[in-house]
């Protein structure tokens, strides 16, 4: 299991992810959002329009190396949006998502 799918667990567990489009819709528009994470193969329409309504609140958005697939396989739940509601696992999925992103491109 990968860092940042082990870190989206526990956040799970906790209670502090909330995962699929409209339920990343309302935790912008509850103002609990602190980050959101897509999976690598989530539609190019789908990322736009997460950006959009992410950019409206000045939310983070963050690409992760993890698949749809990987995403069920870890969380349980096929979802392409994975919003954290909490400020200390955002930033550490953010880091995470980064540190990704730099590996694979080496």
């Amino acid at each position: 299991m990968s860092s940042i799918s082990g870190l989206l667990s526990i956040c799970r567990k906790a209670g502090k992810l909330v995962m699929g489009f409209d339920p990343m819709k309302d935790a912008l528009a509850g103002n609990k959002a602190c980050a959101v994470i897509i999976a690598s193969d989530i539609s190019p329409k789908t990322e736009k329009e997460v950006r959009f309504f992410s950019g409206k609140k000045n939310i983070p958005v963050a690409r992760t190396a993890m698949t749809l697939d990987e995403v069920y396989y870890a969380l349980g739940k096929k979802a392409g949006i994975l919003t954290v509601c909490d400020k200390g696992f955002a930033e550490k999925a953010l880091a995470l998502c980064e540190n990704e992103n730099t590996d694979s491109t080496k």
